[in-house]
C-alpha cells in the first residue's frame, strides 16, 4: 500500500478481503437501504458495499488526502463528505432504513458510538455495524455481574439489541495494530424507554460506576435524598454494587430521578 497511514487520526486500513466480505454480509442489505460508511479510508469496504446495490451510499472521511482518493476512485457515483463524523450533522440524509458501517479509529470509537446513542432522534437509522478494539467491544456486550460490565454496556442497551459478529486478527490491517478487533451489530430497538433528558441516564451511570467497588447505598441516598421508598418501589437491594444492577434497573432509576425533579 502506497498510502502512509496517519497515526494522529488512528488510521489502520482494513486490507483482508475475507473480513471485508464478512462485514458486508453481517447484515442483510437491500435496495431500500441507505448506507453510511464512517472513515471510508481507501474505499476497500465501499467497493463491496456498492455490489450490494443499496438505495444510496454516503461516505464520511475526515482525512483530506483520502477524501480526494475516494472522489477520484468513485468518480462522483456516490456522495462523499470531507468531514469529522463527530461534527457531521446532515441528518436529513437518513431514514429508518439506513445502515451505518464503520471501522472506527480506536481513540474515538466510544465517542462515535455515544453520538449515535444520544443523537439518533435526529439521525434515523436501522442498525450500526461497527468495528472496535476487542477490549471495548467486550465491554459493550458484557453481561451483568461481569468485570467488563459498565456504563457503556448500559448506555448501548438503552437503544440497541447488540451482538458480536466476529473477532478480527491484527493481520487483517495495515499497519498491523497490537490488539485484536471485534465487529458488533447494533439493531435499533422498536420501543425504547423515554427519558425527559437522556443525559440523566449518563449521569446516573457515571455516579454509580465511579464507585464501582462500593455498595450503591451511599450514591443512591445522595441522589434520592435518603428516600428508601423508591428502593422499595424498584425492588432494589441497596447492598448491591453497580455491576450487579441490570440495564433496566438503571433505566428505572433514571425515570424515578426525573419524577422527583418535576
Amino acid at each position: 500500500m502506497n498510502i502512509k497511514p496517519k497515526k494522529k487520526l488512528g488510521q489502520n486500513f482494513l486490507i483482508d478481503e475475507n473480513i471485508i466480505k464478512k462485514i458486508v454480509n453481517a447484515v442483510p442489505i437491500s435496495k431500500k437501504n441507505e448506507i453510511l460508511e464512517i472513515g471510508a479510508g481507501t474505499g476497500n469496504l465501499t467497493n463491496f458495499l456498492i455490489k450490494k446495490e443499496p438505495k444510496k451510499i454516503i461516505l464520511v472521511e475526515k482525512d483530506r488526502d483520502l477524501f480526494e482518493i475516494l472522489k477520484s476512485k468513485f468518480n462522483n457515483k456516490i456522495e462523499i463528505f470531507n468531514e469529522d463524523i463527530l461534527k457531521f450533522s446532515k441528518s436529513n440524509l437518513f431514514t429508518e432504513n439506513s445502515i451505518i458501517f464503520g471501522n472506527l479509529p480506536y481513540n474515538i470509537s466510544s465517542k462515535i458510538l455515544t453520538k449515535f446513542i444520544f443523537n439518533n432522534e435526529k439521525f434515523k437509522f436501522k442498525m450500526l455495524v461497527f468495528m472496535f478494539q476487542k477490549e471495548l467491544a467486550d465491554r459493550i456486550v458484557a453481561k451483568v455481574n461481569s468485570s467488563n460490565y459498565g456504563r457503556l454496556t448500559i448506555l448501548s442497551n438503552w437503544k440497541f439489541n447488540i451482538y458480536k459478529a466476529f473477532d478480527v486478527s491484527p493481520n487483517s490491517f495495515y499497519p498491523k495494530p497490537k490488539i485484536k478487533s471485534s465487529v458488533l451489530v447494533f439493531n435499533h430497538k422498536d420501543k425504547i424507554i423515554k427519558f425527559k433528558n437522556p443525559k440523566n441516564l449518563e449521569r446516573i451511570t457515571s455516579i454509580f460506576f465511579n464507585k464501582r467497588r462500593k455498595k450503591i447505598k451511599k450514591q443512591f441516598n445522595n441522589l434520592f435524598n435518603n428516600n428508601v421508598e423508591i428502593s422499595r418501589i424498584l425492588d432494589l437491594d441497596l447492598n448491591l454494587r453497580p455491576q450487579n444492577l441490570s440495564p433496566e434497573n438503571y433505566f428505572n432509576l433514571t425515570q424515578e430521578l426525573e419524577k422527583l425533579r418535576d
